[in-house]
């Protein structure tokens, strides 16, 4: 397994980064590579199941997804099956003035053809850490950009 994390400081509280960070219907506008979100009725709690589809230049593939740790606004863990094994960690942390520090630490490997090919893929765009970085910094726009509409 491999490990990469980022972590990026939110102008927004801990409460508006989990309600964007913690709704996995969001995953397409953070990561091209993930082109639609299969959820079951009744929202997110540990031991629920949903399922992540993935494009890789012409190939889909589907990653199973459980909750493992569910803890609003702070932290969730989640554990990700398929071409894509991974565990993800995602913590947000209360700061001064309406800010918070949002972290992602992903543990990963790939495997099988489906598996190579998503890693090919993955390094053509510069690699794990390069993709969560930018993954990290579309989800802080995206919720700093709602904060400035709320606000206008």
């Amino acid at each position: 397994m491999t490990t990469v994390e980022y972590s990026v400081e939110v102008d927004a509280s801990p409460q508006r980064v989990w309600e964007l960070v913690s709704d996995p219907r969001n995953l397409p506008h953070w990561d091209k590579h993930i082109v639609g979100v299969r959820l079951p009725p009744g929202g997110l709690a540990p031991g629920v199941r949903y399922e992540v589809v993935m494009g890789f230049l012409v190939v889909r593939a589907t990653v199973r997804a459980e909750v493992l740790e569910w803890e609003p606004p702070w932290r969730s863990r989640l554990r990700l099956r398929g071409p894509l094994d991974a565990t993800v960690t995602t913590s947000i942390a209360k700061l001064p003035y309406e800010r918070s520090v949002l972290r992602h630490e992903v543990e990963y490997s790939f495997g099988g053809p489906l598996g190579r090919l998503a890693a090919a893929s993955l390094n053509a765009v510069g690699g794990a850490h390069l993709a969560l970085r930018r993954g990290t910094l579309k989800q802080r726009d995206q919720i700093e950009s709602r904060g400035r509409a709320a606000n206008a």
